[in-house]
């Protein structure tokens, strides 16, 4: 076993290594701990995270493939993350996984890892984890459910539910037939079919080269993800024997070409963070005006969900993500490796686009420039995000008065009263929703409109927000405002009445308010009431360490990879 990082383990006479062979001989042969290289399944499997559910089956691909290439593959169950049921979010929840699968890895006798995920936090906690310990490991995503159909038409799970619920409260449709949609949803096994965070996660895993090039977008129930799972498997094994680690793969490069693949597939703003949060694991050099700058001028050529018509299932059978990739290949580092050593652009060559009212080709786009903006100004210093693909065109120029929310519940309790004063040209402004202030960062910052509005056939206003939104929905959504109020940011000094000025063309996000004004201004007690600091357990580790969306909201002790060396033993 010379060579391998199981070996500190299993090699030599000693009691020490007397007790980690006998413990693990259960069924294992003599040559398993003579020079094969051991392989880790991190399986986000669980009944709470029910898009995971399904992974325990592909564990046991990538098993066959493991060791029909000579390794031997130990399953290892990590921490996962459900986005529909997690409480107060999973976004509280995803440093902590990542730092425990992170501890796992390291403290085992694992030589390499394949990582599973699938629903939105499981694949950026496992990148970041596989990313801080740097052994050779690569990803399968678990892969999008099929389309489900209600009454002759196809839903798109996430982005129907943000529709149907505003038809709803605006009267245009009955409760009953909502409920009588709810198992026409969830068709099958497998994440949201949308482009939401759970797709563009998986989709970007494959654009950082993290993946078996192809296979992002498979469906969860498709044959193939079987059989690429058992490809996986064998790939692991050749990714240790050659000593490839995650540092030789993610480089800016590859990060870059993450930025691209974000905005031709029109994915989730929640790619933002995750990607920073990735990139810092590794002391890679990304910030927020990377993604201006590289992708602004991207075009949108995937018609799918919230930003088009399709669905993940249509995206994979027009051609898949290499087929978009290939449309957009001049844009692409073609240095920038993949988990197989030779670059992503090298495995374009065969990629088609078969259906191109799914995939547009590079001529006829979607839209011209659909890249993540990133707006700045007194109102967001260090950044805001808004995806202009999911927004209405004539709301990216826009002045209005600001209505203010200092908390969810202040949301939830106000915004249906019909003594509001607001209308269609305000700006909604919901505060206290940040990394620190909710705490964790909800999927919050698409705030539903004003019942009186719906009614009068209102479906889009401006909103803005220090909260994420999901990647699966839409509207005119600035997020990700950082400072966040909590963090002392200027989101927590505006007023009701307040001018707001968004210029999404001209990047610029302002409190038409003096900077004399703002100085004699403090935050309001209901805001600082609303993110009251936890006292104990994570959340209190977490307010106390967690930076802003515009370093990933990651902790601060964890940026820099710490490397897969443990120097003491266990008895």
């Amino acid at each position: 076993m010379a060579g391998l990082r199981s070996a500190q383990w299993y090699a030599g006479d000693d009691r020490n290594a007397y007790i980690h062979r006998a413990w693990m001989r259960r069924g294992l042969p003599d040559s398993a701990f003579t020079g094969r290289p051991h392989i880790a399944i991190a399986n986000t499997a669980s009944d709470f995270t029910p898009c995971n559910a399904h992974l325990d089956e592909v564990a046991t691909s990538v098993k066959q493939g493991v060791y029909e290439a000579g390794g031997i593959p130990l399953n290892l169950p990590v921490m996962s993350l459900g986005e529909t049921l997690v409480r107060p979010t999973a976004m509280l929840w995803r440093n902590l996984a990542a730092m425990a699968i992170e501890e796992m890895l390291r403290a085992n006798p694992v030589d390499g890892v394949v990582l599973l995920g699938g629903c939105d936090k499981t694949i950026p906690a496992l990148l970041m984890a596989a990313a801080s310990v740097d052994i050779p490991a690569v990803v399968v995503p678990g892969g999008p459910m099929l389309t489900g159909h209600f009454r002759g038409a196809p839903l798109g799970c996430g982005t129907d539910v943000w529709r149907l619920s505003e038809e709803v409260r605006a009267g245009t449709l009955s409760e009953e037939l909502v409920l009588q949609s709810e198992s026409s949803m969830i068709r099958s096994r497998g994440h949201c079919n949308t482009m939401g965070t759970a797709s563009t996660m998986a989709c970007l895993a494959e654009a950082l080269g993290m993946t078996i090039p192809g296979i992002a977008g498979t469906p969860a129930p498709d044959s193939r993800l079987l059989e690429r799972s058992h490809a996986t498997g064998r790939l692991a094994v050749d990714l240790v024997r050659e000593g490839r680690r995650p540092s030789t793969v993610l480089t800016r490069a590859s990060f870059l070409n993450a930025i691209v693949a974000l905005a031709a597939i029109g994915g989730s703003t929640n790619g933002v963070v995750h990607l920073l949060a990735i990139a810092g694991r590794l002391g890679v050099d990304l910030s927020l005006d990377d993604f201006d700058r590289v992708g602004a001028k991207v075009p949108l050529l995937v018609d799918l969900q919230p930003a088009g018509r399709h669905l993940m299932e249509d995206l994979h059978r027009a051609g898949g993500l290499l087929a978009v990739l290939r449309e957009v290949r001049d844009l692409l580092d073609p240095q920038a490796l993949t988990v197989t050593g030779t670059p992503l652009v090298e495995h374009l060559d065969d990629a088609r686009i078969w259906d191109d009212t799914v995939i547009r080709p590079r001529e006829n786009p979607l839209l011209d420039s659909a890249g993540i903006a990133v707006l700045r100004g007194n109102l967001a210093p260090d950044g805001a995000v808004i995806k202009p693909a999911a927004a209405s065109p004539e709301l990216l120029r826009h002045r209005g008065r600001a209505v203010v929310f200092d908390s969810i519940e202040d949301l939830h309790a106000r915004l249906d009263d019909p003594a509001l004063d607001v209308d269609e040209t305000s700006v909604l402004v919901l505060r206290g929703c940040g990394p620190k202030g909710y705490p964790g960062m909800p999927e919050v910052a698409n705030m539903p409109l004003p019942e009186k509005l719906l009614a009068k056939g209102v479906r889009d206003m401006v909103r803005i927000s220090d909260a994420r939104m999901s990647g699966t929905a839409y509207g005119t959504v600035v997020l990700h405002v950082a400072p966040e109020a909590a963090a002392g940011g200027t989101l927590g000094l505006v007023r009701t009445g307040d001018p707001i000025v968004l210029d999404v063309p001209g990047r610029r996000l302002s409190l038409d308010v003096t900077h004399e004004e703002l100085q004699l201004r403090q935050s309001s007690q209901q805001a600082a009431a609303a993110y009251a600091a936890p006292t104990r357990g994570w959340e209190r580790l977490y307010v106390e360490h967690v930076m802003q969306a515009d370093r990933g909201a990651d902790l601060d002790f964890l940026v820099g990879s710490s490397g897969d060396r443990i120097s003491r033993e266990s008895h």
